[in-house]
């Protein structure tokens, strides 16, 4: 017969493998109270830290459907990520290079397990949040381009009857008499020499 509080801990395992976007495994032979501490306000709040027996872990993620079976020898914590899996997977790497007591053995996302190099690639990405300001950034280029597009016909269409109104003007006013100020002047000029 199961214990209570070990049916409990399992419960509240699966429901974090069902509740998270991504999941790493560790292992942090060695790491001190105060190392795992730093390493949980490293992930953010997007993200959490649980230590957990093997057992435990193996029942939950059948429950979860999660399957890491492989991943859970040795000492096993497993980082849940409900937030941006790429922020959560750089501050796992980035700790992992200052603290060698932690170990990455893999991880689970969108239904398939995920190998070291695999959880490595995804911390290289860079975050959404950057992603979608480039994306933004190359949107609002080409939609100035195509605004300048859309304007050059127009102005083109401007400058070219502008021109046909001026050359209009000249053939209308070429024959015409000239202006009274020309003969004024030129009529001042021979009376005064």
């Amino acid at each position: 017969m199961a214990r209570p509080d070990k049916v409990a801990a399992v419960e509240e395992i699966a429901e974090k493998f069902r509740g998270a976007s991504a999941s790493v495994v560790t292992e942090y032979r060695g790491l001190t109270m105060s190392q795992l501490t730093t390493l949980r306000r490293s992930l953010g709040d997007g993200a959490s830290y649980r230590v957990a027996k093997n057992t435990l872990v193996k029942r939950a993620a059948e429950d979860a459907g999660v399957k890491i079976e492989e991943l859970l020898v040795g000492p096993t914590a497993i980082t849940f990520i409900t937030g941006e899996p790429v922020d959560a997977a750089k501050a796992l790497r980035d700790f992992a290079k200052t603290n060698q007591g932690l170990v990455i053995k893999g991880g689970f996302m969108d239904g398939r397990t995920l190998t070291v190099a695999e959880v490595n690639q995804l911390a290289d990405l860079e975050s959404r949040e950057v992603l979608l300001s480039k994306l933004a950034g190359a949107m609002k280029g080409t939609m100035a381009k195509a605004a300048g597009l859309f304007a050059a016909p127009a102005s083109q269409v401007a400058r070219l009857a502008q021109a046909l109104a001026d050359k209009r003007a000249e053939e209308e006013g070429g024959g015409a008499a000239p202006t009274t100020e020309a003969p004024t002047t030129e009529a001042s000029a021979d009376a005064e020499s």
